[in-house]
């Protein structure tokens, strides 16, 4: 296997899916396929008869015709852009899986920000890459036993069109990025990511995915619970903290979570 650049949230970073050696990353496995209807439940659909895709491999697509978002959101097709999945199987003494939407956003964070290192792009808890306050990039789980999928969608050239929320490319922002380029470093990021939050716990990637995120103050909504604060950060477990009227943090562990639009703006 070819050795690949490392991107590193560890300065003592190296080898495959948590190994470390000489400060180098073999490049992980990226299986490519034209089009399906969805890289996740392409994957979920392995996993369920039964075969073995090892920790690492990635899946990903040209075209896709049925991919999703959280909450049952479209997000397909996008001739040109980063559609792809991967797996992680779970062990004695893991962190919560939850956690690995984290862990994915770090990954995914770090990738942009080492190739398109000019656009500003910010995570917004618990899934989502923003450019200039739009949707660039999202990530889904689902899990099935002791595995996790995550699929990871990067609006590299083309955007979907979303009735609820703002989308970006980076071909917008004049950041012209190759697809299988894009993918090996995510994988390589991707490895990085998980290495430090099973060696060093959920703490740690809180501390990485801070950095990397809106800053703190900016105004929040809730959706589900119907709620407006501002991001206070994360706890140490992973969950938002979300400052309300009369200064209270209220913790918040799931939920579909807004920018909030300044009132001139809903005008």
């Amino acid at each position: 296997m070819a050795l690949g650049h490392r991107l590193s949230l560890h300065p003592r970073a190296g080898g495959p899916f948590g190994q470390r050696c000489c400060g180098a990353v073999l490049i992980p496995p990226i299986e490519r396929i034209a089009q399906t209807g969805s890289t996740n439940a392409d994957l979920l659909a392995r996993l369920a008869s039964g075969e073995h895709v090892g920790e690492g491999h990635w899946l990903v697509a040209d075209r896709q015709t049925a991919g999703r978002g959280r909450l049952g959101r479209g997000w397909n097709d996008g001739q040109g852009n980063f559609m792809g999945s991967t797996v992680v199987h779970l062990t004695i003494g893991d962190p919560s899986a939850a956690t690995l939407a984290l862990v994915a956003g770090v990954a995914l964070a770090k990738t942009v920000a080492a190739l398109a290192p000019d656009i500003g792009a910010q995570l917004k808890w618990p899934n989502d890459l923003l450019v200039d306050g739009a949707k660039c990039a999202g990530i889904l789980m689902e899990r099935t036993c002791n595995s996790v999928v995550i699929g990871i969608g990067v609006n590299l050239v083309a955007a979907p069109d979303l009735a609820d929320r703002a989308t970006a490319t980076l071909a917008g922002k004049g950041v012209s990025l190759d697809r299988d380029h894009f993918a090996g470093a995510l994988g390589i990021a991707m490895i990085d990511a998980l290495w430090t939050w099973r060696q060093e716990g959920v703490a740690s990637i809180v501390r990485a995915w801070l950095p990397l995120a809106h800053p703190l103050g900016t105004p929040l909504h809730v959706s589900e619970q119907r709620i407006d604060g501002t991001f206070d950060g994360l706890a140490e477990d992973g969950a938002l903290r979300l400052r309300v009227t009369g200064g209270e943090t209220m913790l918040v562990h799931a939920g579909d979570v807004e920018l909030r639009r300044p009132v001139e703006e809903e005008r």
